[in-house]
């Protein structure tokens, strides 16, 4: 059985070639720009923040980040279903973090709600990856796990 941090560094790999596409790496750049990007320091979680993972429901199974508003809508679903559960809950005011793996996606993911007109949108810089490199933890149904190297 592979370990937590054989998978993501397989998957790191594998987003790794997937952004060699010099159209995509334009598209990513250009959402960071668009919104406020969050480091792991400066990513504050309270009540009031709504931790969004945009990672495949499998993905989010392996671990996420805790908080009291975490919400996992993939991607691919983002624009179909973020009215309901997210600005008819909390309305499009609400303060949204969005985050991936690695972070292209939630950055992606941040500037489509900029642009379907959610007020309050940053990303975590650097997604999952960096937050367990910073040291800290993630939680999956298994209890809270910690990146050790």
């Amino acid at each position: 059985m592979k370990s937590l941090h054989t998978k993501l560094d397989e998957y790191a790999i594998k987003c790794d070639e997937i952004m060699l596409s010099e159209h995509l790496k334009a598209l990513v750049e250009e959402a960071a720009k668009e919104t406020p990007q969050l480091s792991c320091d400066e990513l504050a979680i309270d009540g009031n923040t709504i931790l969004l993972d945009v990672r495949e429901p499998e993905e989010f199974a392996s671990g996420y980040i805790e908080g009291k508003n975490v919400l996992t809508i993939p991607r691919g679903k983002l624009e179909f279903t973020a009215v309901d559960k997210i600005a008819k809950v909390y309305g499009e005011d609400a303060k949204i973090v969005t985050y991936c793996l690695k972070g292209p996606r939630g950055a992606l993911a941040a500037s489509q709600l900029k642009k379907m007109g959610f007020t309050n949108v940053s990303n975590l810089k650097g997604g999952l990856i960096a937050w367990l490199e910073s040291g800290r933890n993630i939680k999956n149904y298994l209890g809270e796990l910690k990146l050790v190297r």
